[in-house]
């Protein structure tokens, strides 16, 4: 496998690279974004700051810089031995006590105050606190979610604010609502074309494959997006097939600025989000969320780590059954065709989510007379024996594995809990669909302007009191409520989100009080919001202040 990449590097460990070689090929500006992000909300209720004087990192990691005066003081605290010089080691002893001491008044400090404990520091993707659910029953079966209410708080709640508005929706159980959109009785006449694709968690987003929809008559389309189901067992669901999602379509301007926003699926037929509309000749993008209600950063566990591979009677290095079984699952998900084997565009999506890197024509070649192939394609047992021998080039060293499952998505329990796959169904009644997969972007900024277009274009909007600059849109489908904020003035704006009074309810940024800062003539999505259980009713409580 030397040549494979034309040098000695082979295949499976050119794949394997650091963590921070995959975060060095992210673009600098995603990045400060994300962190200031994350770090926000922590400052703002904590410190009383929105980081205004920030400038770079490291200023967050240090202190304020100490005068010539102080550093003598503390210098004066430790004694000097008996050549009359420093005595290094009391220095150190006191130095660290000192350091304790500290630490142990912050943690006094913030058990003082339960409110800014519970902050986490800003994190947006933190375990989402469950809250309990509502003891309330629908009343007389009536399950349509109820009328937006809007109402200004009590005067003395926004004592420190410029203004403040309250949301209130009451959404009745989801489970008791049957689909307002019927599948066309004769839909399995039409022409379709299925792709499969993953959401994956990163720190502070959520991504997923891109697709690209090509019509070549004016038809009308039936689109469906769903959790993939990975579980062999019948009768049994992988855990993820809760999870929600939804497709949004853009129409392609040959280039000419962003692609428009036609519309996205909104309706819910068990597992599944459909749309079925009208679509003109053209290209569209289309482009799967979901809202990271449920989709989360689970606490850190103390997990058994699963043996990858071991050594039989001959000293042969054999992949676990377990891993085995792991292995499978992945190369289900990354067979975006479902066809059994895996294709370079496919394999490449692989490639780019676990090492940052594509495999080039010629490497694709070497990879095809090493391992077993079907019509140039990668079957599944060429893709373990690909995984064995990247074990065996690190002589049983599971740490480069370890790399790939957890870009992927798994635990150290070799469970699925940081992606989860979906299946795409695009049918089409007078013409045949193709759909390809396009782009694994490591940036939401689009799909960022596109919740928020459909928010505005779809919400109730309503300016807050007071504070007319400031526009507030509440969307909301049987299943989840988006908030989003716009400001319409020339300055950037902090405002603070508080859900306490919300019931049987889950955010996006997994905090019930947090900050969100709003650029100059831009918007930002507050938070997305899902019911924690779907049988109850759930009620959503929510005070939006612009912070003085």
């Amino acid at each position: 496998m030397e040549s494979l990449y034309g040098s000695s590097t082979s295949l499976p460990s050119r794949r394997y690279q650091s963590d921070e070689r995959i975060e060095s090929q992210k673009s600098q500006q995603n990045e400060e974004e994300n962190f200031y992000a994350a770090c926000r909300a922590a400052y703002l209720t904590v410190f009383k700051t929105s980081l205004e004087n920030i400038k770079d990192k490291e200023q967050l990691r240090l202190g304020e810089k100490m005068s010539p005066e102080e550093v003598n003081a503390v210098l004066r605290l430790a004694d000097v031995n008996s050549s009359g010089k420093l005595d290094y080691n009391k220095f150190c002893s006191v130095f660290y006590n000192t350091c304790d001491q500290c630490v142990k008044m912050a943690d006094e400090k913030m058990n003082a105050n339960s409110r800014a404990k519970r902050q986490q520091f800003g994190s947006q993707i933190e375990t989402s606190p469950e809250r309990s659910p509502s003891p309330r029953t629908p009343r007389d079966g009536n399950t349509t979610p109820r009328k937006v209410e809007t109402k200004s708080p009590r005067p003395s709640s926004a004592r420190n604010y410029k203004a403040t508005m309250c949301t209130v929706i009451n959404m009745g159980p989801i489970s008791a609502r049957n689909s307002k959109l019927v599948e066309p009785n004769n839909l399995q006449e039409w022409q379709s074309s299925q792709l499969k694709g993953c959401f994956f968690l990163e720190d502070t987003s959520i991504i997923s494959h891109h697709y690209k929809l090509q019509l070549p008559l004016k038809t009308t389309v039936y689109l469906t997006i769903k959790p993939l189901n990975l579980s062999k067992v019948e009768g049994k669901s992988s855990p993820w097939m809760s999870m929600d999602t939804a497709l949004y379509i853009l129409k392609e301007n040959d280039g000419k600025g962003d692609p428009q926003l036609i519309s996205f699926t909104e309706v819910r037929n068990k597992e599944a989000f459909v749309w079925k509309g009208d679509l003109g000749v053209g290209s569209y993008t289309l482009i799967p969320f979901t809202t990271g209600c449920r989709l989360t950063k689970k606490k850190k566990q103390n997990l058994k780590e699963a043996q990858l591979v071991y050594r039989n009677d001959r000293e042969d290095l054999v992949l676990t059954p377990e891993f085995r079984s792991a292995l499978s699952d992945m190369f289900d998900i990354i067979d975006l065709d479902g066809n059994g084997s895996l294709s370079l565009e496919e394999y490449n999506f692989f490639e780019m989510r676990t090492s940052g890197e594509k495999c080039d024509d010629d490497a694709w070649e070497v990879c095809k007379e090493t391992f077993e192939t079907k019509k140039n394609e990668l079957t599944r047992k060429g893709f373990l024996d690909l995984n064995l021998m990247e074990a065996n080039d690190r002589e049983g060293d599971p740490s480069d594995l370890w790399v790939t499952l957890q870009s992927m998505g798994y635990n150290k329990a070799l469970e699925l809990t940081e992606a989860c796959p979906f299946i795409i169904d695009v049918y089409a009644e007078k013409c045949k669909p193709r759909l390809s997969a396009v782009s694994l972007p490591s940036s939401t900024r689009q799909l960022q302007k596109v919740l928020c277009k459909s928010a505005i274009l779809k919400g109730e909007a309503k300016p807050m009191e007071g504070y007319e600059s400031v526009v507030i849109y509440t969307y909301k489908n049987d299943s989840r409520i988006t908030s989003v904020i716009e400001n319409k003035s020339d300055k950037k704006i902090m405002m603070q989100v508080n859900n306490d009074q919300s019931k049987n309810c889950v955010s996006s940024r997994g905090l019930s009080l947090f900050a969100v800062e709003v650029p100059a003539k831009s918007s930002t999505v507050s938070q997305h919001v899902m019911a924690v259980s779907e049988r109850q009713e759930w009620f959503y409580n929510c005070i939006q202040s612009v912070l003085s």
